[in-house]
């Protein structure tokens, strides 16, 4: 039985359910809020988090769950809850707000607004005993001087609305290979080269940083930088940011070493990092790349998979009450776990103290790889590799009896995709098929479960229910996961579906005016800003995935108009890139495909599947396959011979002798 209930309760985002019991009278988002707020002449205060926010957590306990804040809220103010993973471009405004008024953001947000929904106010976590008096002046100052407040909202407002803005650039595209090298030279300077990284705590993994410096690296033979994103993925995956028991990453460190994770697990992290460790084996094979990939796939189909094929969203930092207590350890009960096997544990993941934490607790962390650890105990590989499992295999029996940490089991579009594109460079890295057979499986789900009747995409699926108008980002993430898709078993009813998705998505988001995509559809009904999401994150922004994957089909189809939206969305933004590359890293990676060489492999014959498997063996960016074993329509293929295996490596449709053999092809690719 719970003392209060509130609207909160008929929803199905877990972060809106958390609240359901709060005494705060929660609204979710919608309009009949802002006009109980308008009829009552109330503020309306925006409160935005995610389930797995440790200090959302924290400020629902201090201040959502006392009666007495709640009375103060309740009587002033109209609330409203809202998941920012329900509603990105809800938190975009209101973000964005809160940044242009205080220089800063994050999670829990709290925004005040007048009741047309224009900012007035705004911040993070508040300590229950400052946020109280911030309820009380700010509703003193409305009730004495409204106009005082509308003032100051419609400059805010038309603050939001200018930022993030691009406008056309008319000037004719001169992308120049001189960019990108300014780009990664700037990002150089930025280099951990003790840990790896940004020189800046916290860390955040940032894979698309990643798998630019990788792919600018291997183009242009720039040993520094190949150096540089080898010790930021070893540091990475030796680090308690991954879960050294149960695989996975934390979504970021708290500190320079990645000692002390953030420990929230996100499906959108793990996703995007199998890809970018699957292509570090493509290009270095190294066997602790693999070891990464295939334990995260497993964290992730054990723990974020649904017994449909979808992946949840997140598993929260906090369990019995304290952040990380679901994966640190005491000696106590590595003993107990571990028996035989303690001394060379406490060894191999240092429980000492470099892996001390708190409360006599050890986060599990490795200071070396596999192969210097094994040549300091005179093991060999394989016997180690087997004691590690083996003791793995005791500390996650032993965890499992352990309170989980909360799930948030709601499904998204954007983040599913993200994942079969992971399953997809997994696949192709390692060659096991079953990567590939899950990665289409996911994919047949989203195209059938959150696909709306007019062809379009919903953005949330939970519980065989599928909601909410999908927002740009659903759009860009499943193209390119299509097209990943197809790249792997060449079945062009992936790419037929990724051609009427993207006819969708410039249809209801494109803006002629600027050559940019709106983050939300025409059909939603509009906020106070309608948002254009540009700049790359710890995911990629939704206008530059969907430029890559516009470049992508349109060179596929020889679809001129997807080439030419391209080629404008990349032009708008170059002349911004300079000032912060690690924020267009996304952008920077279709630089490098019109200032680098860029290639075209078609792969024509009864064989063609098995030459493209061969191929996906090696790491070679800047190359978009495509390939048939029977006759296709394709212009690239459309008059290619089929009576043989061929491999013809092109440039702007203008191919080199074909070749027979994945050796040869690769020859030409160098």
């Amino acid at each position: 039985m719970h003392a209060h209930t509130n609207r909160l309760l008929r929803e199905t985002s877990p972060y809106l359910l958390q609240h359901a019991h709060n005494p705060v009278d929660w609204h979710p988002w919608g309009e009949d809020a802002f006009a109980l707020a308008e009829a009552q002449g109330k503020l309306v205060l925006v409160s935005i988090g995610y389930s797995s926010c440790h200090w959302c957590h924290v400020m629902e306990r201090e201040s959502f769950e006392s009666e007495a804040v709640a009375r103060v809220m309740n009587e002033r103010f109209i609330c409203i809850k809202v998941d920012r993973e329900e509603r990105p471009d809800v938190d975009q405004v209101y973000m964005t707000a809160v940044q242009l008024m205080t220089g800063r953001g994050g999670w829990p947000l709290n925004c005040f607004t007048l009741p047309d929904g224009r900012p007035v106010y705004g911040g993070t976590y508040f300590p229950p005993e400052q946020w109280t008096r911030l309820l009380q002046d700010l509703d003193a100052t409305w009730r004495a001087d409204p106009d005082k407040v509308r003032s100051y909202a419609e400059r805010l407002h038309d603050g939001v609305r200018r930022s993030e803005l691009v406008e056309l650039n008319t000037d004719a595209p001169a992308f120049d290979r001189a960019d990108a090298e300014a780009l990664v030279e700037r990002m150089e300077a930025t280099f951990d080269h003790t840990y790896g990284g940004a020189d800046r705590v916290p860390k955040f993994p940032m894979p698309n940083n990643y798998e630019l410096l990788l792919r600018f690296a291997w183009l242009t033979d720039d040993g520094p930088v190949k150096q540089h994103v080898r010790l930021t993925l070893d540091r990475m995956a030796q680090g308690g940011l991954f879960d050294q028991v149960g695989g996975g990453f934390a979504r970021y460190s708290t500190d320079e070493r990645w000692k002390v994770p953030h420990f929230e697990k996100m499906l959108y992290d793990n996703a995007q990092l199998i890809a970018l460790y699957s292509q570090a084996y493509q290009a270095f094979k190294d066997e602790a790349y693999r070891d990464v990939v295939e334990r995260t796939i497993a964290f992730v189909q054990r723990e974020l998979m649904s017994p449909e094929g979808a992946f949840y969203s997140a598993l929260d930092a906090d369990s019995e009450g304290e952040e990380g207590r679901f994966y640190v350890w005491t000696e106590a009960e590595l003993a107990q776990a571990l028996g035989d096997d303690l001394a060379f544990a406490k060894d191999y993941y240092n429980v000492n103290a470099r892996g001390a934490w708190e409360h006599g607790r050890y986060i599990l962390l490795r200071e070396e790889g596999d192969a210097a650890f094994a040549r300091r105990h005179g093991l060999d590989a394989a016997a180690l590799r087997e004691r590690t499992a083996r003791i793995q295999g005791k500390l996650l029996a032993a965890r499992a009896q352990r309170e989980r940490p909360a799930l948030d089991d709601k499904a998204l579009t954007s983040w599913n995709a993200m994942m079969v594109s992971g399953l997809c460079a997994a696949f192709n890295a390692l060659g096991t098929e079953t990567y590939r057979d899950a990665a289409q499986h996911t994919m047949r789900l989203l195209l059938t479960r959150c696909r709306r009747a007019d062809g379009g995409l919903w953005h949330s699926y939970k519980a065989g229910r599928a909601t909410i108008n999908g927002y740009l980002e659903d759009y860009a993430f499943v193209l390119e996961a299509l097209l990943a898709l197809y790249q792997c078993t060449f079945d062009e009813a992936w790419l037929e579906e990724a051609r009427a998705l993207a006819d969708q998505a410039i249809i209801h988001f494109h803006d002629e005016a600027t050559g940019m995509f709106h983050f939300t559809s025409d059909l939603d009904p509009p906020l106070i800003a309608r948002r254009t999401e540009v700049h790359d994150n710890v995911t990629p922004a939704s206008n530059s995935s969907l430029a890559k994957a516009l470049f992508g089909l349109g060179h596929l189809f020889d679809d001129r108009r997807m080439l030419a939206i391209s080629e404008q969305q990349l032009n708008n933004v170059l002349p911004h890139m300079h000032g912060h590359p690690s924020g267009y890293s996304n952008w920077a990676q279709l630089l490098l495909m019109h200032v680098l060489p860029f290639h075209e492999v078609a792969i024509t014959g009864p064989e063609a599947l098995q030459r493209r498997r061969e191929l996906a063996a090696h790491y070679t960016p800047g190359c978009l396959f495509l390939g048939a074993v029977r006759p296709s329509a394709l212009p690239l293929l459309a008059e290619k011979p089929f009576d043989t295996t061929r491999i013809f490596v092109c440039v702007d449709k203008t191919c080199r002798l074909p070749v027979t053999s994945a050796a040869e092809a690769l020859q030409q690719l160098r």
